[in-house]
């Protein structure tokens, strides 16, 4: 089964690099609790109950204190790389679902006190330059994939809107500032791991690659 922090990002890569390749992805994760299972659910829970009473709550499935915490991933360390397994599995799934080991992927993917839904800021880089509007055009009528970017009521994917349902929302749509070359973009978005990342959205992608497959 893919990860879903992995299919959460190709969902909305995937049509893009079809059209300008992708050849690099910075990526960071805000992961919710319902990743980690219903005992991290209810733990996030149980310690913002106890810290806005006051009270001191020991953590008992996560390693760190949750309740108005962010911290690193809760998965085993590469003592030689400094990646999480979570970070790893990413890179080595986006290279092999959009089959293209030389796209150079970075991530950094942390747990956020969040009951559900994960978010990624996602900046990627094309081979061809790329404005915002080719990128909205792109994903208007992409699968699983929904335009939330409403600058004018500063109104961008959140989890409370991605929870329940399929679609990966994207917004923050915008133009690396940092790329005078005007081949990268930077985005925002949000999506149901709980779905997406099931056999629901694993055969959408497995849909789509061969019909569409990079010469």
């Amino acid at each position: 089964m893919p990860n879903c922090s992995a299919i959460t990002a190709l969902v909305p890569l995937w049509p893009i690099h079809r059209n300008n390749r992708v050849r690099r992805v910075i990526l960071s994760t805000y992961q919710a609790a319902s990743g980690a299972g219903a005992a991290a659910l209810e733990e996030l829970v149980e310690s913002t109950r106890a810290s806005l009473a006051g009270q001191i709550y020991r953590p008992k499935v996560l390693p760190h204190p949750y309740a108005f915490n962010v911290f690193n991933h809760d998965t085993r360390i590469d003592p030689e790389t400094g990646y999480n397994e979570e970070e790893t599995k990413v890179i080595r799934e986006s290279r092999k679902i959009l089959e293209d080991e030389a796209i150079a992927i970075g991530v950094t993917c942390v747990r956020v006190p969040v009951l559900r839904a994960h978010c990624q800021a996602i900046t990627f880089e094309c081979e061809k330059p790329i404005s915002e509007a080719e990128v909205r055009s792109l994903l208007s009528d992409a699968p699983g994939v929904r335009i939330v970017d409403d600058r004018a009521n500063n109104y961008f994917p959140m989890p409370i809107d991605a929870s329940g349902q399929d679609h990966v929302l994207v917004g923050r749509i915008r133009r690396d500032l940092s790329d005078a070359s005007g081949h990268s973009i930077s985005m925002f978005v949000a999506a149901d791991q709980l779905l997406k990342g099931a056999a629901l959205n694993a055969i959408q992608i497995a849909e789509l690659l061969p019909e569409h497959a990079m010469a």
